[in-house]
């Protein structure tokens, strides 16, 4: 139902069909503060948040914080952050990340770097939602509706929806998403300790005497080291993200971040619900282990209360997947776009006809890599962070020292961090492996943390040492 009606309301904003890129992708840079806050809250609130948040506090307990921390500290930094970039992006008139850094950098193969990197990042962000996708529906179906029909089905209407009502149409629906995960993570937040426990109060006294080490961070692993680098990094990818990124240039004026920076914070208390269900859960439905973790929100509430408020649970979830998802493909297909055509070899119509052709193409990638994977949403979610943060200082360098910019230092940079990230990955080397004497104050550090400051004396070494060119 909830695909059908995606469907429907995609077909209804046929009408004002996009000749033009920037129409289909930035909405003519149009948006006033109450879009930027439905399209930037679309994009941030994901099936990691419904799914993932309460999944981690199923299984880790005090580890989970870091999603309260990192999303309020990025939101303080977004004050300043989002109207600079924003700033060049209206005087350069780009539409993508990849262009912001061809024209900061004013090297055209540069931004062409920026483009690989950034839609490499986006393929396990697409993996995450189209998984929690495969999940809910599953969950919400009570199993007879399989994660291999689910899926490709929720795939295929997203590619539609977003074919057909592009940027626009993703902000207007992100303000139901957000209407229906409020009601359903506060409701149950608040329902569910008191229907098993008796209160929320009395919850945390039970798990606090069954599980006293819950609460607790980890002396190693997931410690207090590893919380505080995570959060550092996810800080600094936060607005990396290509599809996020790229939203900054769908603003009317740079008046809309600042207002947005001052009540996007409160929207952290949301998460504390979260937390609650995944608490809630532990008692309830134990014995969830590995990906299975992410599935202790549906759990609970299946059966505390039956398939009512499943199907209402069920509908709110798919749209944190559904509406995140439109956007990483629209934004993937964009930066495609462009790269195969240049912002200026092509027509308009053309164009945004191309960007179109990407998106069941962004989709079928991301798809094949579903269904090859068994990681947690949390834990995909880590490594694509850890690639796209190594895009961070080089938007510093481009903000702060502009004409000391120099796009091989920073394509240097960004070449270290993220091939140090893939490398340990798919390695499957840790800090504990590679640094087995050290102690776990230096082991628990995130990878991506790692990889960041090497990427920053990787830019900072030749910036110093090469004088600025035209890259």
């Amino acid at each position: 139902m909830t695909l059908a009606l995606l469907a429907a309301f995609g077909l209804s904003l046929r009408a004002r069909g996009a000749q033009s890129l920037e129409q289909w992708s930035a909405a003519s840079r149009g948006f006033g503060s109450v879009f930027i806050f439905m399209l930037l809250a679309g994009e941030i609130y994901t099936t990691f948040t419904f799914l993932g948040g309460s999944g981690w506090a199923y299984a880790r307990g005090a580890p989970a914080y870091y999603i309260i921390g990192y999303a309020a500290v990025a939101y303080t930094a977004s004050y300043w952050l989002l109207p600079a970039i924003w700033r060049r992006g209206a005087a350069w008139q780009v539409i993508t990340q990849p262009e912001y850094f061809a024209r900061a950098f004013n090297s055209p193969w540069f931004g062409r770097v920026v483009a690989v990197v950034g839609v490499c990042a986006l393929i396990p962000y697409l993996v995450l939602q189209l998984k929690g996708l495969g999940i809910l529906v599953t969950e919400a179906s009570y199993g007879r509706i399989g994660p291999n029909v689910a899926i490709p089905i929720g795939t295929g209407a997203t590619v539609v929806y977003v074919i057909i009502a592009g940027v626009r149409g993703s902000a207007l629906t992100a303000a139901l998403k957000d209407t229906l995960v409020l009601v359903s993570v506060v409701g149950l937040g608040i329902a569910l300790p008191y229907t098993l426990y008796g209160g929320i109060g009395p919850m945390f006294d039970i798990l606090i005497t069954q599980r006293p080490d819950l609460f607790l961070f980890p002396a190693t692993g997931l410690s207090g080291t590893w919380y505080t680098s995570t959060v550092l990094m996810t800080v600094f990818g936060f607005y990396m993200w290509p599809h996020t990124f790229g939203s900054v240039f769908t603003a009317r004026s740079e008046a809309s971040f600042r207002r947005n920076a001052i009540l996007m914070p409160l929207y952290q208390i949301v998460l504390l619900f979260v937390f609650f269900i995944g608490f809630a859960a532990i008692t309830a439905v134990p014995g969830l282990e590995g990906a299975d973790v992410d599935l202790a929100l549906l759990r609970v509430t299946r059966q505390t209360y039956g398939p009512w408020i499943m199907g209402l649970v069920g509908a709110a979830g798919v749209l944190t997947a559904l509406v995140p998802g439109s956007l990483i493909l629209m934004s993937a297909a964009t930066i495609l776009a462009r790269l195969f055509t240049g912002t200026a070899a092509a027509s308009a119509e053309r164009e945004v006809r191309l960007a179109r052709l990407m998106v069941p193409l962004v989709a079928t990638v991301a798809l094949y890599f579903v269904f090859r994977g068994g990681q947690t949403i949390v834990t995909l979610l880590l490594f694509a962070y850890a690639i796209v943060t190594q895009l961070f200082p080089a938007v510093i360098v481009s903000l702060r020292w502009p004409r000391r910019s120099h796009a091989g230092a920073a394509c240097a940079g960004i070449a270290v961090g993220v091939g140090l990230v893939v490398y340990t990955t798919l390695a499957g080397i840790t800090m504990s492996t590679a640094f087995p004497s050290m102690p776990s104050a230096f082991t628990d550090i995130n990878i991506g943390v790692l990889a960041l400051i090497a990427n920053v004396a990787t830019l900072g070494v030749i910036t110093l040492t090469r004088a600025p060119s035209d890259g």
